[in-house]
């Protein structure tokens, strides 16, 4: 059995990714949240899930989870200390694959128009480039998704990969979307191993997403 633990279970790419890989009978579950076990109860019974109440920010929480995990999910890339305790706690636990869902503009690659709108509507980017530089420099077999701006269709899951250096032009991507692509690497561990990729929707290069 391959076993994955989702850190930020409740998020809500988490709960796009659960069903579908639960569809696998190969995979045991953990799934990891603050009140997990009252937020996720609807997985309560299940034989192939283990609910953990914690909090990332705590290493001795972490620790513990992890312990004995093939593969970490993490729902977001975005703060430097629930990076490091993370990372610590990989390599504590000798747990060495690791996906993070963070945000496009790290590498200042957002493109044209859409660049300039991105740049004002996140602001400062210098807690979130820390962060993701803790993932950068881990050593772990990471794969960093730089996601574009998320919004829901469960009948939309079409998106593409934009590899680390490429010019990040796509404005939106679904949540449903970025989900199929961590199921797809769960179930290839080897793909995109050590590198960020972007992930956006095909044929969106506007100069800002759809929905706003």
């Amino acid at each position: 059995m391959k076993k994955v633990i989702l850190l930020g279970a409740t998020s809500n790419i988490s709960k796009a990714l659960i069903p579908l890989l639960l569809k696998q009978d190969t995979i045991d579950l953990t799934l990891f949240a603050r009140q997990a076990s009252h937020r996720l109860a609807e997985y309560s019974k299940h034989p192939r899930v283990t609910l953990i109440d914690g909090n990332w920010n705590h290493y001795d929480d972490l620790l513990s989870a992890i312990a004995g995990q093939d593969i970490v999910y993490l729902a977001t890339g975005h703060f430097t200390t629930a990076n490091q305790n993370v990372v610590a706690a990989m390599k504590q636990d000798q747990v060495n694959r690791l996906i993070v869902a963070g945000g496009l503009g790290i590498y200042d690659e957002v493109a044209g128009k859409f660049g300039a709108w991105n740049a004002r509507m996140m602001g400062d980017y210098t807690e979130i480039k820390r962060a993701a530089s803790v993932i950068d420099d881990s050593s772990l077999d990471y794969t960093f998704l730089r996601m574009a701006w998320l919004y829901n269709d469960d009948q939309h899951v079409d998106y593409h990969v934009i590899p680390q250096g490429t010019p990040f032009k796509d404005t939106q991507v679904t949540r449903q979307a970025v989900a199929q692509l961590i199921n797809t690497i769960i179930q290839n561990p080897q793909r995109y191993q050590r590198t960020s990729i972007g992930v956006a929707e095909p044929n969106t290069a506007w100069d800002k997403p759809a929905f706003y």
